[in-house]
């Protein structure tokens, strides 16, 4: 096991006082707005890939975890990563280090001026700093990994976020408003949310199967961990929900409705990115657009399949160009983003029930998803 005080090796000094203060003002706008959720403005804020940090919090029933026990084992695998375009321009977000070697784990929005040559700093939770590479992303699951060249870094446990319960204790861990090293405490409030936040691509970024926790968060948050009362990764913490037209920073900050990517779907997009440098998708092979209530089969919703990949999954399951596909995988449908979340929490091979209007006749098939 590693111990929280090992050495990092080739670390350049401490932020200076002019770096701190830029990045505690740009943490303030990181967090990417987007989408409507019950009236609330949306903003986005596998196993072990190397040694963890001993942990001596054990898991509780409690109502509450024991936070400064969980600050002490964690958050030396927290860090702060700070992003600087050519012109000046940047802000602030949160990660955490995976593996020992100096992978780290964020949201794709807090690096993406990256992938355009922005450059990216690290801040260590003893307040060393360290250049660092973006290693590939994933604007679709808003999901990142970048890179120190460092070696015996405290490495944050993995957990299961499958097995997480409405209401269980959780606590946050990021860099609000660019103040690093912040934690906070709640629940889970629910599961198996999809939320869909901007990205810098030309579609909506899905957060899967989210986890919603009322332990606050804010703009600058993004991209550091949810953990379990034993200090182990359960979630990215990616995106808030704030009221419309509130006044103050992000729409008035938390009101206690925050997102974080499962574990269980980062984890494995964060291992293709460390393998390959990129992420591929099971595929549906096929081309949809909505319907909304009202224009659809039967006065519900809907997706109208425009067109599907020759030799493709879909039309292998029988399904055809001006088909209505009205359930996938047993969930009402209404927009591509819920198909995007299936993609995001399935592997190629994978049957996926689908339930469609032809002519009038609700018809039932089973796509095997495709190697993207």
């Amino acid at each position: 096991m590693t111990s929280t005080d090992q050495k990092r090796t080739e670390r350049p000094g401490r932020f200076p006082v002019w770096a701190t203060v830029l990045l505690a003002v740009l943490g303030a706008i990181i967090l990417l707005g987007s989408g409507v959720l019950g009236g609330l403005t949306l903003r986005s804020a596998g196993s072990t890939l190397g040694q963890s940090l001993t942990r001596t919090a054990p898991v509780t029933s409690a109502s509450v975890c024991d936070a400064e026990r969980v600050a002490r084992d964690v958050l030396p695998s927290i860090v702060t990563i700070g992003v600087v375009a050519g012109d000046g321009s940047g802000g602030t977000g949160s990660g955490e280090i995976i593996s020992a070697d100096g992978y780290i784990l964020t949201n794709n929005h807090v690096i993406a001026p990256a992938a355009d040559g922005a450059t990216i700093t690290v801040l260590y939770n003893d307040g060393t700093t360290h250049p660092a590479k973006l290693v590939g992303r994933s604007p679709r699951a808003d999901i990142a990994v970048v890179k120190v060249e460092a070696s015996g870094l405290p490495v944050i446990e993995q957990g299961d976020s499958a097995s997480l319960q409405v209401g269980q204790p959780v606590v946050a861990l990021g860099a609000p408003l660019g103040l690093s090293s912040t934690v906070t405490t709640g629940v889970v409030s629910a599961l198996g949310r999809t939320v869909p936040v901007q990205s810098d691509s030309d579609r909506n970024a899905v957060l899967a199967d989210a986890i919603q926790t009322d332990a606050s968060i804010n703009p600058g948050n993004s991209g550091g961990a949810l953990v379990d009362c034993g200090g182990r990764l359960v979630g990215v913490n990616s995106a808030i929900a704030t009221v419309p037209g509130a006044s103050g920073v992000a729409g008035g900050g938390s009101v206690g409705i925050g997102f974080a990517v499962p574990q269980a779907v980062a984890m494995p997009i964060a291992q293709q990115i460390i393998s390959t440098g990129k992420v591929t998708y099971p595929t549906f092979g096929i081309s949809v657009t909505p319907i909304q209530p009202g224009q659809g089969e039967n006065d519900q919703p809907g997706l109208y399949v425009q067109s599907v990949t020759p030799g493709g999954p879909s039309q292998q399951a029988g399904l055809a160009a001006g088909d209505v596909i009205v359930r996938v995988d047993g969930r009402s449908v209404g927009s591509v983003d819920d198909l995007t979340a299936i993609q995001l929490t399935s592997k190629p091979g994978d049957g996926v029930d689908v339930v469609y209007v032809r002519d009038g006749r609700r018809q039932t098939t089973t796509v095997t998803l495709g190697n993207g």
